[in-house]
């Protein structure tokens, strides 16, 4: 008997009882109850709370109703919903767990991990609030509980669906990750697009296979099931036929995330134009395939995934950062519509449409490389005081490894100074992002204290430990306003009484005075300021606060 009672299976979900409908978060999880109490090969869990209130749950799938991540057998984690708007994960992988478990046609090698619906509080927000989508009949919202949009907050963590979500990635290690999501923007003929975690930002282990098989052989099951894909249609001039270029997910995105810790994934993206039963149908394709390719090179996959871990534990040198190379440009099959311009009933002027009398196939250039941009050699260990302790539950939250002092500890460290970044005006998920970050670096002896954390960098989450503590990363916590009380300065000087101090300092200090003398003529608002000149002067004190931008993550060499 393969399950835990003779009563039949679920029949149909609320998408197939009527194929212009997408489950509420109670079908969508009755659903998954219903499956775990009929199924000894199902378990749904409760993984940790969101912002909403409710608990965020996982689908555990597996052969031998063994439902930890082992070493030898692969994981594959699918996550649905984190725009609810985008539903199609959610009523595919639905239909898919129920198919699989009914026809007794788990994998055996293969731990199946699906998240229902991430967003819960966007998934009960429900509406039409994407304009022209092609049904379903009313979904979910973008943003969560504090829209929030939980795809960008891989790094802050600041959603309680993140910090849930985090700690059951760490649990499960996954190997190959599904992030479910539907595309707007240009009209193709393409139901399915999909970009792959970014191949150059890959460990090369990981990358070389992903580029070389599995992606072809997933593009050939797609192919002959009626869904020729086509790399995510992130277009460089109007129309997609002035060229793709490859997309830049840096951590703060799912893929990104994932990238860190040598896992590969895939953001799947059917087109909100397409009827929606095509991209339900699509969406499901999608993930079958994915799932037996994982079957079929289960040991392959977790071998590349084991070296890498090794490699980025040993690895001395990291980057920072990426930028698309413009230059190296490969060619993809388009399946487009002719566009055209024509002007516009509502305002007269030139108005962009797509043709769909006018379907074409070509060659279309697609620009997918992307070369460092900036690099860093890795310190032994990174020293951080227990002042900061939101850093310190993001670290461990993600599986690194800490060692607390037992006692005060004078060390001699490598410390960086702030000396210029770059700030919008406006936020971007409640944040100020920092940008363009320079700095110089001291050495330094500072004292540390029972209590504070050493984070040495012989492990495999390397890459987490080096793009989030490295300030100038693009998504680092510095990126992300952890530590903006440092930017402040605490203690000023009266002019009227420190005039005095600083024409004694200048009088007995003749460098000072050169510096002084050649700052003058060299910036004409500088000479024309006194309060600029003894702000100078005040700055080369032993009274100027050495705390002052000194970002308090410290490296030991």
């Amino acid at each position: 008997m393969v399950g835990r009672a003779q009563n039949k299976a679920p029949e149909r979900t609320p998408y197939e009882r009527d194929t212009n409908q997408t489950a509420t978060y109670t079908q969508i999880i009755s659903w998954y109850q219903q499956l775990d109490k009929q199924y000894e090969q199902a378990k749904l869990i409760e993984i940790g709370k969101t912002d909403v209130g409710k608990p965020l749950h996982l689908f555990l799938l597996a052969a031998d109703k063994q439902f930890t991540s082992r070493p030898d057998r692969l994981t594959l984690l699918i996550n649905n919903g984190i725009h609810p708007g985008e539903p199609e994960g959610i009523d595919a992988c639905m239909m898919m767990a129920r198919d699989l478990l009914k026809a007794n046609k788990l994998p055996k090698n293969v731990l199946l991990a699906i998240v229902p619906v991430y967003n819960v509080g966007g998934s009960l927000n429900r509406g039409v609030s994407r304009v022209n989508q092609n049904g379903p009949e009313s979904y979910g919202f973008r943003g969560n509980a504090r829209n929030l949009n939980l795809n960008r907050d891989f790094i802050k963590a600041e959603a309680e669906n993140t910090r849930a979500f985090q700690m059951m990635y760490q649990s499960l290690k996954p190997q190959v990750f599904i992030d479910n999501h539907t595309s707007d923007g240009a009209d193709y003929q393409h139901v399915l697009t999909y970009f792959s975690t970014q191949k150059d930002k890959l460990h090369p282990m990981v990358s070389g296979y992903m580029t070389q098989t599995f992606q072809p052989a997933l593009d050939n099951v797609l192919q002959s099931n009626g869904f020729p894909p086509a790399p995510y249609v992130n277009h460089m001039g109007d129309t997609p036929e002035s060229g793709l270029f490859g997309y830049n997910d840096s951590p703060r995105y799912s893929t990104g995330y994932a990238t860190l810790f040598n896992c590969f994934g895939f953001t799947l993206e059917t087109h909100m134009w397409k009827p929606y039963p095509a991209r339900v149908k699509a969406t499901y394709a999608f993930d079958e395939a994915v799932l037996r390719l994982c079957e079929r090179d289960a040991q392959t996959i977790l071998a590349n995934q084991k070296r890498a871990n090794k490699a980025v534990a040993d690895q001395t040198t990291f980057a920072l950062n990426y930028k698309l190379d413009r230059n190296q440009v490969d060619s993809v099959t388009f399946l487009g519509y002719e566009a055209a311009y024509r002007p516009s009933d509502v305002s007269g002027l030139k108005r962009l449409y797509y043709d769909r009398t006018k379907p074409f196939t070509k060659r279309i250039a697609y620009r997918n490389t992307f070369v460092v941009d900036g690099q860093i050699d890795k310190p032994r260990a990174y020293v951080i005081p227990q002042a900061w302790p939101e850093v310190i539950a993001e670290l461990k939250r993600n599986g690194v490894k800490l060692q607390m002092l037992t006692r005060d500890t004078l060390m001699t460290v490598s410390a960086y100074y702030i000396t210029d970044y770059k700030s919008p005006q406006r936020p971007y998920e409640g944040h100020y992002i920092h940008t363009g970050v320079k700095l110089r670096t001291e050495s330094q002896k500072i004292q540390f204290y029972k209590g504070d954390y050493v984070v040495r960098t012989d492990q495999p989450t390397n890459r987490y430990i080096v793009e989030t503590l490295e300030p100038q990363a693009i998504d680092s916590f510095f990126a992300w306003n952890f530590f903006d009380s440092i930017l402040d300065q605490k203690e000023y000087f009266a002019d009227y009484i420190f005039e005095d101090t600083a024409a004694e300092l200048v009088k007995t200090n003749p460098a000072l005075r050169k510096q002084l003398e050649e700052k003058r003529a060299s910036d004409k608002a500088f000479a024309e300021s006194a309060d600029a000149q003894l702000n100078f002067i005040y700055r080369q004190t032993p009274y100027y606060e050495k705390t002052h931008n000194r970002y308090p993550v410290y490296r030991l060499n």
